[in-house]
């Protein structure tokens, strides 16, 4: 034996072994099935892990230890293969394992890992984009790592003339954390590390379903399923059901099976490719047009087309009659082969029984990529009945909403600050009056002598009251609960939601991704929509304040939103979730202003009941993203009780530059170097005398400080019309707005330190 053919046999038994480990109990459905195959990353080349749970879903279904001349075989390129009975015909049923994604290709000295895409060539469009800013995992060894893609933050693009394309490979870094290429290499990230994007299933209303890479897995849901309902006993000849790799690195798993076997017939179950851009009708030869998909989520079975509107012949029509006998509709769309007819080694021919059978997907290929449960169980159907003659109808359950995050029970020792952190940014408020999760979370995390009050404009307020005769200044300390978001603005004929903007973002970072509306019983999964033309080699993200946004949460019509308790008024997010990164690191989503409000809880546990009779207020202020309302609202209140603050310390965000995208001209603090004093935004400007008295503050109690210039505004500006001083704090952020955020919780910790000491004694 050789030492390749040695190690082809040592993959295939590894991946035999790693499906023992994940055999199941029970066979499972159609449902879970595509959950744990979708949430597993395959990217082409790298689809070992996911062919061992297909290996365990197979062995959990029973079927091939009950049928006569049966076998489960996988090679070394994690082709996994299911063969039923013997003799003529044979028949070949396969589907793809692989998704789109990229390997890691290098390091920079910083830490950050570079990348290049595959499949390397293909018509993908808006791929690259909408992994900017996003929450990414890297594997690393036995292990996957978080991290998240960097992106522009929106606050300093006013000040650049030409920022850099998100498009370009050559700007997409990802930022695991780490400060060298070594601290990389240490936590098991190498060169050729396939890196992802997250792959959360989530079932929308009304059997949609909806994931990142979800139109490549359906195929495989679709085989597991048919071989939980097959009965080996009614089959005819051989049946071979294929799982095969590397579809999108020019079909290679495929075209071993057609070279090896020589089946007689072929069915491939998988998503409609999009061809590579034509010339468009009578127009240049440099204008380009993508062929669009014709059917909808909805439409039935599709088989692909290798022309628009082609009229089915053979098996194609054999099906679509079998189909037509069982209220199965089944229709065409124009579809890319999906074996390649050129390549680097000839092409094996398929049979003249051949055909593609595939779903309509909405967003093919983005992380909003959504499929009809509905559609597939008609497709396992229709293969069900081809075999054997007679078929279950598949009954797909509803989707219940899913629980809000659980506001927090008291602690009764001080959480450390990333502890208070996590909880806050697990909790949902976007502005505008939905911030309650928010100020319930807070207020849940103070110690129990801290009585809180709630203001008509939500603001949680913390009061220490001072002592007669007190001469030192009165200091309030404000950081926002809101984050920026949407809220449901009408609902549409056709069932979709169209949103208002609340608070501004870069359209990329959200539009073409998962979605969450709030409503009173639950949260209900759904995509937020591209724009029209997003598939074009020209598209141009559009530009205006009152553009809106359309929202797909399953429904129909404006019934089946009533019905799954949606209302106006309801908010949306992004998902999100708090990531541990490298070191002391984080990514994730609400940092702004997550970050100021876990500092001041942690400095009210520093601080105590008593504060020697001081006069400082807590305020966590609402509304922020719209303009400062919140904390106007709580200055315009104070100033009428006469109880304007001295000074006020806003703190928020500091939109840092450390950041491989951003200009180091300006907004050049350093994560990890300590809690940032805003001196300049565009709301505020520090007396630089109380600058240096910040400095000095924090030199004597050896808390790490930066100080700059950076973008946006401060709510201390709210209480500056009333005679406050505002001192506005802050702590570095890489890519502001967007569900990739990234600090250094060391950071936060100065912070909190630094508020607690103001408090104190400013």
């Amino acid at each position: 034996m050789t030492p390749c053919s040695r190690g082809l046999v040592v993959a295939a038994l590894c991946l035999l072994a790693l499906a023992n480990a994940f055999a199941q109990k029970n066979s499972g459905n159609l449902r879970d099935d595509l959950r744990e195959l979708v949430e597993t990353p395959a990217v082409s080349g790298y689809e070992q892990d996911l062919a061992a749970k297909i290996a365990a879903r197979v062995k959990a279904v029973g079927l091939h230890s009950e049928a006569p001349h049966s076998e489960i075989k996988t090679d070394g390129m994690a082709n996994l293969t299911v063969t039923l009975g013997t003799g003529s015909p044979h028949r070949l049923i396969v589907a793809p394992m692989d998704e789109p994604g990229f390997v890691v290709s290098g390091f920079n000295p910083e830490g950050y890992l570079r990348v290049q895409r595959l499949p390397q060539a293909g018509a993908l469009p808006l791929f690259n984009e909408l992994y900017s800013a996003q929450p990414v995992k890297v594997r690393a060894g036995a292990k996957w790592i978080d991290g998240a893609v960097a992106g522009l933050s929106i606050h300093l693009q006013p000040q650049v003339q030409h920022p850099p394309s998100m498009a370009d490979l050559d700007n997409i870094y990802v930022d695991v954390g780490a400060t060298t290429a070594t601290q990389v290499h240490a936590a098991g990230a190498d060169f050729l590390s396939p890196m992802v994007i997250d792959h959360t299933f989530r079932a929308m209303g009304f059997g949609k379903w909806t994931a990142p890479a979800i139109g490549d897995r359906f195929g495989v849901a679709a085989l597991i399923e048919l071989l939980r309902r097959v009965d080996p006993a009614k089959l005819k000849g051989t049946l071979t059901v294929a799982f095969v790799a590397q579809q999108w690195a020019g079909a290679r798993g495929l075209q071993r099976l057609l070279y090896k076997d020589k089946p007689d017939e072929v069915i491939y179950v998988g998503r409609l490719i999009r061809p590579v851009p034509l010339p468009a009708a009578g127009a240049a030869q440099n204008q380009r047009e993508t062929p669009s998909f014709k059917q909808a989520l909805g439409s039935g079975v599709l088989v692909a087309a290798d022309k628009p509107d082609s009229d089915l012949s053979g098996l194609g029509a054999e099906l679509q009659k079998l189909g037509a006998q069982n209220d199965i509709v089944v229709k065409t769309d124009f579809s890319a082969p999906t074996l390649p007819r050129g390549g680097y080694v000839p092409m094996p021919p398929l049979p003249d029984r051949a055909v593609h059978l595939a779903v309509a997907t909405a967003w093919p290929s983005t992380p909003a990529e959504v499929v009809d449960g509905n559609d597939l169980a008609r497709l396992v159907t229709l293969l069900q009945l081809y075999l054997q003659g007679s078929a279950q109808k598949i009954e797909l359950a509803e989707a219940s909403p899913l629980p809000e995050p659980v506001t927090p029970s008291r602690p009764t020792v001080a959480p450390t600050p990333e502890a208070i952190l996590q909880q806050l940014i697990e909790t949902y408020g976007v502005s505008g009056g939905h911030e309650g999760n928010v100020a319930k979370t807070v207020a849940h995390l103070l110690p129990a002598w801290a009585k809180t009050e709630v203001d008509d404009a939500g603001n949680v307020i913390l009061h220490w009251q001072p002592s007669p005769g007190n001469k030192s200044p009165s200091v309030a300390v404000v950081a926002h609960m809101d984050e920026i978001g949407y809220e449901v603005h009408a609902v549409l004929p056709d069932g979709r939601l169209e949103l208002e903007s609340k608070g501004g973002g870069v359209l990329a970072y959200f539009l073409g991704h998962a979605a969450l509306v709030h409503s009173a019983n639950g949260m209900h999964p759904g995509v937020l929509q591209l724009p029209d033309g997003w598939e074009k080699p020209d598209f141009v993200w559009p530009r205006g304040p009152r553009m809106m946004t359309h929202m797909d949460v399953g429904a129909h019509n404006p019934e089946q939103v009533a019905q799954l308790g949606i209302k106006l008024g309801d908010f949306v997010t992004i998902p999100k979730k708090y990531h541990k990164l490298l070191g002391r690191r984080a990514a994730g989503r609400a940092f702004d202003d997550r970050i100021g409000c876990a500092a001041l809880v942690s400095a009210a546990w520093a601080l105590g009941p008593n504060l020697n009779g001081r006069d400082v207020t807590f305020i966590w202020s609402t509304s922020e993203e719209l303009g400062l309302e919140g904390a106007a609202a709580a200055a315009k209140r104070m100033a009428a009780q006469g109880k304007v603050p001295d000074f006020v310390f806003a703190v928020d965000t500091f939109v840092s530059a450390d950041s491989p995208l951003e200009s180091k001209r300006f907004a050049d603090a350093i994560l990890g170097q300590g809690f940032v004093i805003r001196a300049v935004d565009n709301s505020n400007i520090v007396p630089h005398n109380l600058v240096e008295k910040l400095v000095q503050l924090s030199k004597t109690g050896g808390i790490a400080v930066q100080y700059g210039v950076t973008g946006g505004g401060n709510d201390g500006a709210a209480f500056s019309p009333f005679g406050s001083t505002d001192v506005a704090l802050g702590w570095p952020l890489r890519y502001s707005h967007s569900p990739g955020e990234v600090v250094d919780v060391r950071d936060l910790e100065a912070l909190a330190r630094i508020i607690a000491a103001a408090a104190r004694s400013w």
